[in-house]
This record gives C-alpha cells, sequence and structure tokens, in this order.
C-alpha cells in the first residue's frame, strides 16, 4: 500500500502542463511578442483547436466552454477560426512542419461534421502537414454515426472520451448522465472508423463515489478496450467555478478516501496489465505514450503527458495557449472578444510571459520529475531545495543520489509536490490548484 501521509498533501499544487503554469499569466503579452515567436518557430510544429461549446454543459467542468444552442455564434466563431488559421499560417517559416493536431475544447462534436472537415481541409491548405497524428475529444452524449464517416475519411486516429463514471447516480450528481448503452456505442463506431488509440478520462472523488463504484468503473474501462487512460481526482471549487455549486459537496470524500481511490486505480490498471504514465495516465504497453515512459522520452504539455517532441505547440482559438521555448501566450478567453479580434485581422493573444533561462531550467526539472520520477538537480538548487524536501526524504518518499533527484515507487502520489518544490512561485502564493491526490 502506499504511505499515506497528508500533512504532505494538505497544499494544492498544479497539474504542471506547463512551467511556469498559467497562473502567472499576465497582460504583459501582447499580439507582437507572438506574432515574433510564430515568425522564429522552425521545424517540428503542433497544432492545438479549440472548440468552446457543448451540447450539454457538465456540472463538474473546469473548461472554456459555453452550450451550443446559438447556430449564429457558433458559425462567427468557426469563421473568426478559420481566419485565424490563415494569419497563423503566414507568420510561420516555410520551414514548419505540422506533425500533430489536437481539436478539444468544449466538445468538438459539438459543431456540425462538415464544420469539422471544413477546419482539416483549412490546415491541410495553409499549413505544412507532415502525415500528422490527429486526434480528438468526443462527447459520447452527442455522438451519431455522421461523425464516424468523418472520422475514418479525414484519418483521424486518436480519440478521447469523457467517461468520468459508470454509476448512474454519480452520473446524475455531477450533470453528466450518459448511458452505458452510448459508450458501448461510441466505441464500436470509433473503433470501425480507424480509432486506433482510444483514451477514457475517469474520475475518482466524486459525492458519494465509492471503492465498488470506482471498481466497476475501471473493469468496464478495461473491457472496452481503452488504449489509454486518465484517472483523475475531482476538484471542488466552486468559487472558481461556479457551474460546479450545483455539485451537493456534503458528499464529497474526505482526503484519505480519495488517496485510496486513487490507489485503489492504480493498483487496478497495473493489475489489469496497463503501464502507468506518471502518476494518474496508464497505457497498453504497446502504446507509443507507454513507451515514452520507458524510454526517457515523456513529456509534458498542455494536453498532459505527451509523447510529441515538438518544442512549439501552436494553440487556435478562444483560450488556447501556445508554447514556444521563450514564450507562453494564451489567446483572449473570451469568445465574443475573440470574434471581434479576429474580424479586424489580429491575432488573439493576450496574456501570458516570457520564459527566462530559469524558468526553463526549473521547468525542466518539473517536467523529469513528473516525467521520468527523477531529474538531475543542479548544485545551487539542491541546496535551495533541501530544507523543503527534508520531510518527503526523511519518510522514503524520495532521495538524492549524487546529482540526481530520484523518486521512490511509493513516493508515487507525491510526486507533484516533490516537483512544487523547484517552483518558486509557488512558494509564497495563495494560488489555489486542485489537491495533488
Amino acid at each position: 500500500m502506499w504511505p499515506y501521509h497528508p500533512d504532505l498533501l494538505s497544499v494544492p499544487v498544479p497539474r504542471y502542463t506547463s512551467f511556469p503554469t498559467a497562473a502567472e499569466f499576465s497582460d504583459g503579452i501582447c499580439e507582437a511578442d507572438y506574432h515574433a515567436a510564430l515568425e522564429r518557430a522552425e521545424g517540428d510544429v503542433s497544432l492545438y483547436l479549440h472548440i468552446p461549446f457543448c451540447e450539454k454543459i457538465c456540472w463538474y467542468c473546469g473548461c472554456n466552454t459555453g452550450a451550443a444552442n446559438r447556430k449564429h455564434r457558433l458559425n462567427s466563431y468557426l469563421d473568426a477560426l478559420h481566419r485565424e488559421i490563415e494569419l497563423v499560417a503566414e507568420r510561420l517559416p516555410a520551414s514548419s512542419r505540422v506533425h500533430r493536431i489536437a481539436f478539444g475544447g468544449g466538445s468538438p462534436n459539438a459543431i456540425a461534421p462538415t464544420d469539422f472537415v471544413r477546419l482539416m481541409d483549412a490546415l491541410t491548405l495553409h499549413f505544412h502537414l507532415a502525415d500528422p497524428v490527429v486526434s480528438i475529444e468526443l462527447d459520447p452524449r452527442t455522438l451519431d454515426e455522421s461523425w464516424g464517416q468523418v472520422i475514418a475519411g479525414v484519418g483521424v486516429t486518436h480519440a478521447s472520451m469523457g467517461v468520468q463514471t459508470f454509476a448512474p447516480r454519480l452520473q446524475e450528481a455531477i450533470g453528466r448522465v450518459q448511458p452505458l448503452a452510448d459508450i458501448a456505442r461510441s466505441v464500436a463506431m470509433l473503433r470501425q472508423a480507424g480509432i486506433s488509440s482510444m483514451n477514457f478520462d475517469l474520475m475518482y472523488g466524486l459525492p458519494g463515489q465509492t471503492a465498488d463504484d470506482l471498481a466497476e468503473t475501471l473493469a468496464l474501462t478495461v473491457d472496452f478496450g481503452a488504449d489509454r487512460i486518465a484517472l483523475f481526482g475531482y476538484a471542488h471549487v466552486p468559487h472558481i467555478i461556479p457551474r460546479q455549486r450545483r455539485i451537493d459537496a456534503s458528499g464529497l470524500p474526505g482526503q484519505d478516501a480519495r488517496f485510496r481511490m486513487a490507489e485503489q486505480g492504480f493498483q487496478h490498471l497495473v493489475g489489469a496489465g496497463y503501464a502507468p504514465v506518471g502518476f494518474d495516465h496508464f497505457a497498453r504497453a504497446d502504446d507509443p505514450l507507454a513507451i515514452a515512459a520507458q524510454d526517457g522520452s515523456l513529456r509534458r504539455n498542455f494536453q498532459g503527458f505527451t509523447e510529441d517532441q515538438a518544442p512549439v505547440l501552436v494553440g487556435l482559438g478562444a483560450s488556447a495557449i501556445s508554447s514556444f521555448p521563450e514564450l507562453l501566450a494564451q489567446q483572449e478567453k473570451n469568445s465574443g472578444r475573440y470574434r471581434m479580434l479576429l474580424s479586424q485581422d489580429r491575432l488573439a493573444a493576450n496574456r501570458g510571459l516570457r520564459r527566462s533561462p530559469e524558468d526553463r531550467r526549473r521547468g525542466k526539472v518539473i517536467e523529469q520529475l513528473l516525467c521520468q520520477g527523477e531529474a538531475r538537480i543542479d548544485r545551487d538548487l539542491q541546496q535551495e531545495a533541501q530544507p523543503r524536501l527534508a520531510p518527503f526524504v526523511e519518510r522514503g518518499l524520495t532521495a538524492f543520489d549524487g546529482d540526481r533527484l530520484r523518486i521512490a515507487p511509493e513516493g508515487l502520489p507525491y510526486a507533484r509536490t516533490i516537483a512544487a518544490q523547484f517552483d518558486p512561485y509557488r512558494q509564497d502564493s495563495l494560488t489555489r490548484f486542485s489537491s495533488a491526490v
């Protein structure tokens, strides 16, 4: 069993999908900064397209999304996204090559399948595509057969579905009712359409959730043949996400129960043959994500753990974040203002930060700790972090071996907290993040 030290998990920490994190973003980044970064982005580039609409809004969700119930607004957004595709592509060097394209949201299947095809056509026309891996997030509740035809025709190979839980009473508690038959139908359709990598997003720590509920969800996920699984702890922060006020917090499991659920999920999935990827992700042993975790090439970006090695990720759409070696830039979050900016042929990046050499040095340490479970630590960082790491070292969760810091197997659930000891922005920050477990 994992050793449980509640005092070491008492401080919420970031998920570190970037470093510095979005909590440090400011208005000091402007369109010109983003423009310049795009012009320097030679070589491999990945694209992320954000569709901030859902046909049904889940109460727990913290994504930048709204209801897709106003056709004019949705069409206007897509027009702006097409214009942004043209403007960004014009600014990328001719030597850039796109190897990965990801569609997220919201729910990309909140738009019509024909609109999705138009977006893919625009990307093909304006960017230098190099046989890219194309992935898409999907809501099984509104996924019909026409999407299967489009996915097969376009050549999408990776899909992720927000399953969360199979327990009907828990689905009702979080505002996401989706019968088992919807999942079964969607999986069969997507496999027939050529999806070779299927991810299920699952959650623990839901109101009223028991160990038996989680065991049933895990067993069904394995039976459905998911290639990748993300098992997240639900973060109840209604002061940040107002829609979560509809969730009855009185039934939320305590920290100790959450910890045991995380351990239960880990043991169940590893026992079923999945390779752990970091702390809360899992993949079949022959999946590229599991292989990257084994050979040391695993990375972390705004989509989470990834085998993507591109140094540049360009985010398109409202609130999307672009990552360059020297810059993090976020688009205008409000879709109305985003549309207005693009109607004026202006790039919509208006927040972010410049990555200093020190940011990049510390970011590399944090990424390696989360992805490989160890990192080489410069002497000055060792001296700085040792007092803060002492409680973890004393309990056998991590240890220095020369200039390397290694996280012990039993220290895995503390990985984010250990990595946070190298984050100077966190030491005096009151910014609220999710629980580490």
